[in-house]
This record gives structure tokens, C-alpha cells and sequence, in this order.
């Protein structure tokens, strides 16, 4: 059997949860001449310099955002029982808004300047949280704290420069069934829906991936595509936050904010492309029956295949990890009530998945996803490594790909890859072509 979280107590735990503890900043709306100055000489200013005020602005609101999230207390959630914590988020996905290919291998083109986008990512897990309790019979039995869920993500993203753009993303959990804390404390099940933590977070690419079709071609049918940075290969690098705001209660939020750094790489030969993504996602560490989550290691990688030309499909296959810094614990019931002590091993949280995505509309600014997959065995069963896994999205992202570089982009050119002439009745079209079609 899987070994998820374990408890070797038979006595029910007396601890409840305590009444979370809501805090909100205050801020005053009254400005200073100075203040009201200042502000107006950076309005004038970025009329010159648009990039580096929307890089500012961004800089400043994340800034902000970071400030309430360090001002938010440990304890303004109910996680008051710290070996039998609810505040873990049991669903560990978090597609990123904006342009990508892969699942969970994080993309490198941003939106283009000035340009909003927005999709839902829905999956189903089964059993990502499993208790192991003691019983009359041998070897114990197992608990199903989180059984089945459906969760969706609503992603919206903004293009502040060619190459920042700014993220944000609201998880709900439609429906859940499980035993949430109940075989320990004697308390309530999950609730049928949760919110859970939101997330926000800036994406900058280092090394821009060119605004072009992937398989672009020209008037001879021969690849137009040029080697090096920014076609065959780029980078980019984000920055997350996910702010304490879900149901913890019910396993959808953390018990403080969550900071993931990740830097993504991204290759394309011909009709292949992989993908390789590393960061990290720092928080403290919370034990719910023994098992301890804390800050992690992320790495994912993903390969796939362009079966149809013009991104119709594409068929592709990654896995990701999260190696746990935190030391796992043994639990035990005495006459002084339960004890934690460390045993010395250590989890990976992994998964596998197979999905397809197609994206025929708009030039490839409408995508489609799904794909499945399960657990990978790196070492004992961890928790949050659901038994198996699906997802299914649907996202615009406008990235204003312009493969012929006649000013046009593509979604509104009617001769994508061979520059024209605005205007007319084939807008984008060569001249001579036009007139060829319309003596």
C-alpha cells in the first residue's frame, strides 16, 4: 500500500481548528502635493518611455503585493495544530497563463505588448492526500483525506512590454469528495467546493523566442526559419507568488505566502520541441500526520511532436518533480498526547503526463489541451502525488506574430508568410499577386 501521511495513533486527535483571524491593511487616500507631483512627472515620462513605465508599474504593484503578503501573520488561517496542519495545498499544478505548449513545463514567449489573454485550465485528481491510521486489523488502514476533486484555473495575463508580462490566476475546486481530517479529530469531512490560493506573478523573456509562425514557410515551400536565439532555442524566467487566501481547511491554501522562482528553456528543430523548466517554491514547513511539506526543488521536462503543420496538433510527453527539503516525521499517542519524531526519509512529489494540443484558430492564438497521466515511484509515496491525473483547457493568448514582417500579424494577414500591402481585399497579400487575382 501507498504510504501518503501516517499517524501511529488509534486515539482521536481533541485539537480543532481555531477561528481564522482576518487582518486587512489600511490605506489612506489622502496624497501630499509632493506626492501628487511626483506622480504627474511619471505620467508625463512615460509618454517618452512606455517600456520602462510599464516595467516600473508592474515592479511597483508586485512590490505592493508582496509587502501585504510579508504583513499577513502565520497564524491568520486555522492551522493551529501543527502536527495535524490542513494548510496544504493538495493540488500542486499551476498551469501558467499566457502562451505555452506543454502542461507543466513553463513557456518562453510572453504576450505581445499591450495584449490580454485569459483561458481555463480544468483538472481531476484522485486521491492526492492518503492517511494511513492504525486498526484492529494487520498493517493498518488507509484514509482517503482528499478522494476526488475537480479543480479549475482561471488564467489572465497582460502583455506590459515585448517581453514582461504580468500574470494572475484564481483556482476553484468545483467538487471534492474525501474523509478531510475527521479519521484524527473526529471532525467534519471536506467541503463539497473550495477556494483555493491565488497566484500572481511576473514572466520576462531573456531570450525572446521571434514573433513567427513555428513551421513558417516561404513562397518556395522551403523553411524560412533561422538558426540560433530566439528561434531555435530561448529563455525566460518568472517569478510567482501565491498568496494565502483559499479554504486551508479544506487542503486549497497554504498557511503562508508561497514564492516560486523558475527559470524555462525552450528548443525547437524542425517539427520537434522540448522543454526544460527549474525554479523553486519556498515556503515553511507544515506536518499534517507526519508528513511535511516545506520548500521544494521544481524541475519538469516535456518533448513533443508537431503531427499536423500550423500548430493543429501536437502530441507531447513530460514529467515533474518537486523534490522536499523537509525531513519526513513518525507519529505516536502516548499519555502526553501525540509526539513527532523524525525518521529520516524524504519525499519527491512526481507525475508523468500525455496530452495533445491543437490550435487552429486565430493563427495559433486559440489553443486547445488535454492530456492525463499519474504518480511517478521516486522513493516512498508522497504526499499530494495524486493516483492519476486529467486536465483539459482552453486558453487565448494573442503573442502578435507577424511571420512575414510586412507589419500585418498573422491572425488579420491573409498571406501569412509572404509580406504585402495593407489594406485591400486580401490585406497582407503581395501587390502583384492582388493584381493577378483582380485584373
Amino acid at each position: 500500500m501507498r504510504r501518503r501521511a501516517s499517524a501511529g495513533c488509534t486515539l482521536a486527535l481533541s485539537s480543532q481548528v481555531e477561528t481564522a483571524i482576518v487582518r486587512r491593511l489600511s490605506v489612506s487616500d489622502s496624497d501630499s502635493d509632493s506626492e501628487r507631483k511626483r506622480r504627474s512627472v511619471g505620467r508625463r515620462a512615460s509618454v517618452h518611455v512606455p517600456g520602462l513605465a510599464g516595467l516600473a508599474g508592474a515592479a511597483g504593484l508586485l512590490a505592493g503585493l508582496l509587502t501585504t503578503l510579508w504583513a499577513t501573520p502565520a497564524d491568520a488561517k486555522p492551522c493551529s495544530n501543527p502536527l495535524v496542519s490542513t494548510c496544504i495545498n493538495s493540488d500542486t499544478f499551476w498551469p501558467n497563463p499566457g502562451p505555452t505548449r506543454f502542461a507543466t513545463v513553463g513557456g518562453t514567449e510572453t504576450l505581445g505588448q499591450g495584449q490580454a489573454g485569459f483561458g481555463l485550465v480544468a483538472t481531476y485528481l484522485s486521491r492526492p492526500i492518503v492517511l494511513r491510521v492504525a486498526s484492529p486489523g494487520p498493517g493498518g488502514s488507509e484514509q482517503y483525506v482528499v478522494d476526488n476533486q475537480v479543480t479549475g484555473n482561471f488564467l489572465f495575463a497582460y502583455g506590459v512590454t515585448e517581453r514582461l508580462q504580468f500574470d494572475f490566476a484564481l483556482p476553484v475546486t468545483f467538487l471534492q469528495s474525501g474523509a478531510g481530517t475527521s479519521p484524527l479529530t473526529g471532525g467534519d469531512a471536506l467541503r463539497d467546493t473550495a477556494v483555493r490560493d491565488l497566484r500572481f506573478g511576473l514572466a520576462y523573456a531573456i531570450v525572446p523566442r521571434l514573433r513567427v509562425s513555428p513551421d513558417a514557410l516561404n513562397s518556395r515551400g522551403e523553411r524560412a526559419r533561422p538558426s540560433g536565439a530566439g528561434s531555435q532555442w530561448s529563455l525566460a524566467s518568472r517569478f510567482t507568488v501565491s498568496a494565502p487566501t483559499g479554504d486551508s481547511r479544506d487542503f486549497a491554501g497554504e498557511r503562508s505566502a508561497v514564492f516560486a522562482p523558475s527559470l524555462a528553456l525552450d528548443y525547437r528543430y524542425s517539427v520537434f520541441f522540448a522543454g526544460l523548466d527549474v525554479g523553486a517554491r519556498l515556503r515553511p514547513v507544515t506536518e499534517f500526520a507526519g508528513a511535511r511539506v516545506g520548500s521544494q526543488v521544481t524541475t519538469a521536462l516535456g518533448a513533443g511532436v508537431d503531427v499536423l503543420s500550423r500548430e493543429r496538433l501536437s502530441v507531447m510527453a513530460e514529467a515533474r518533480t518537486y523534490l522536499t527539503f523537509a525531513e519526513q516525521h513518525d507519529t505516536a499517542q502516548s499519555v502526553f498526547g501525540i509526539s513527532s519524531q523524525p525518521n529520516g526519509k524524504s519525499i519527491t512529489p512526481a507525475e508523468w503526463m500525455v496530452s495533445a494540443r491543437t490550435a487552429p484558430l486565430l493563427s495559433g492564438e486559440v489553443s486547445f489541451l488535454a492530456g492525463g497521466g499519474g504518480a511517478l515511484p521516486f522513493g516512498d509515496a508522497a504526499i499530494t502525488a495524486p493516483r492519476f491525473r486529467f486536465m483539459l483547457g482552453a486558453v487565448y493568448a494573442p503573442t502578435a506574430r507577424d511571420t512575414d514582417g510586412d507589419g500585418l500579424s498573422d491572425k488579420n494577414d491573409m498571406c501569412p508568410t509572404r509580406a504585402g500591402v495593407r489594406g485591400g481585399e486580401r490585406p497582407g497579400c503581395p501587390a502583384g499577386e492582388r493584381e493577378e487575382l483582380h485584373p
